[in-house]
């Protein structure tokens, strides 16, 4: 039976003196560190604001394969969660699986929130088949850390205060010899030792070049392999001239960045909590976060989005008044993502990026403008975090990215590893 539900039907449901037993919530998430500490606030939050009628139960879980398991696994037998934290590019393999739940338009019209909430590309990454299954809460992309007071020893900091003469491959190599010669001991460090880690550079830079990775049966199709190369060999290059350290797992990139040993550094803007919590306590130089440059022809990030996501419990089918509860629950999440915001990560909801708090929010809203040019996972079964498609790039990118084997050898050696899957 379809669900039918309204912003009317949400807010009469507990204002109708049959629904006075308090609905529980029971909640799967698998977010640690500062999202973590994060999130269990506004769970607290939004249990206190509703100390009537809605209680959260909330279980944090182990990130990636272990999480996404135990949901598939749960869920066919009817014990899965009410809602969950979902990585969107982990839907398609989901939606495979039947283990989630569609979220309809009145769920969306409840919740007062539409396509239009959300930037395009974040849309269409939790929409398979032209059905919906999770609400967007963030977009959490790579970017560009950089040391301000290193930059402008070395004249890279414009007039506006931000980095300055890096867009265009020749020109970012001049500005990573420049700060070279300076006497830094890196210019930039992005993870060497890990190339699936290092993948959503490789992929940021390929779509730069407007290339594609294709999905199955059909993987980096045309010239696609040849720009996936040559992504690929950029960092390859960073290493090659000393600029990058080789073989440099993530915590000491952090530890390389953050120490003042380079003045730049790629990784995700869930790092941006670790700056300021040094710069608070006053260990950390004058900082800030950036979109990756312009390397080839076009503005383009790779990025995937923290969303909400019904369980398709196998036999349990959620009564109104609880689906009425996780609606609410999503609702007050996703109207409250300014404090997220504070994790780095940019609100999914426009509503909360276009205020001027967000506005005045540093370096966020600097760097928020690139979910008009990010890029997602390809819609597939074996693409999203912790998949094939990471782990293949992991297999054949580490020795390339370190000068190990070409790159033209490395892209063969994962095509061949995805066009065998099934």
């Amino acid at each position: 039976m379809k669900r039918l539900f309204s912003a009317a039907v949400l807010a009469a449901v507990f204002a109708s003196p049959m629904a006075m037993a308090k609905e529980t919530v029971v909640w799967w998430d698998f977010l640690g560190g500062g999202d973590g500490v994060r999130m269990k606030k506004l769970i607290e939050d939004f249990n206190a604001a509703h100390a009537d009628t809605i209680e959260i139960q909330a279980t944090t879980l182990d990130w990636g394969v272990p999480f996404y398991t135990k949901v598939q696994t749960s869920a066919a037998v009817g014990e899965g969660p009410d809602v969950m934290t979902y990585h969107a590019s982990r839907i398609p393999l989901a939606v495979s699986q039947s283990t989630l739940t569609e979220i309809t338009p009145d769920d969306m019209a409840a919740m007062g929130l539409s396509a239009d909430s959300f930037a395009k590309e974040t849309w269409d990454a939790v929409n398979v088949d032209g059905k919906q299954y999770a609400v967007p809460f963030d977009t959490h992309p790579i970017v560009l850390y950089y040391n301000k007071d290193l930059l402008e020893k070395s004249g890279l900091i414009g007039a506006d205060g931000l980095p300055a003469g890096l867009d265009g491959k020749d020109n970012f190599t001049a500005a990573l010899q420049k700060l070279k010669d300076d006497g830094n001991e890196w210019s930039i460090v992005q993870v060497t030792a890990d190339g699936g880690f290092a993948f959503r550079t490789i992929y940021s830079l390929l779509c730069q070049q407007n290339g594609s990775i294709g999905g199955d049966g059909a993987w980096f199709p045309d010239d696609n392999a040849d720009k996936l190369a040559n992504a690929v060999q950029v960092i390859s290059d960073w290493v090659g001239a000393g600029f990058n350290p080789s073989y440099t797992d993530y915590p000491s990139t952090v530890a390389l960045f953050t120490s003042g040993a380079s003045p730049f550094m790629i990784n995700g803007v869930w790092e941006v909590p670790t700056m300021v919590d040094l710069q608070s306590q006053g260990k950390l130089f004058n900082w800030g976060a950036i979109e990756l440059p312009v390397l080839f022809d076009k503005p383009c990030t790779y990025a995937d989005s923290h969303s909400f996501a019904i369980p398709n419990n196998a036999g349990k089918p959620a009564t109104p008044e609880k689906h009425a509860a996780v609606l609410e629950v999503i609702k007050y999440m996703s109207d409250n993502s300014l404090f997220w915001a504070t994790a780095g990560h940019v609100p999914a909801n426009v509503a909360v990026t276009e205020t001027a708090e967000y506005k005045a929010m540093q370096p966020q809203a600097t760097y928020a403008k690139l979910t008009a040019n990010q890029v997602f996972d390809p819609k597939s079964v074996h693409a999203g975090v912790a998949s094939a498609l990471f782990d293949s790039a992991g297999n054949a990118f580490t020795a390339a990215i370190n000068g190990e084997t070409d790159p033209a050898t490395a892209v063969a050696e994962m095509k061949a590893t995805m066009d065998a899957l099934q």
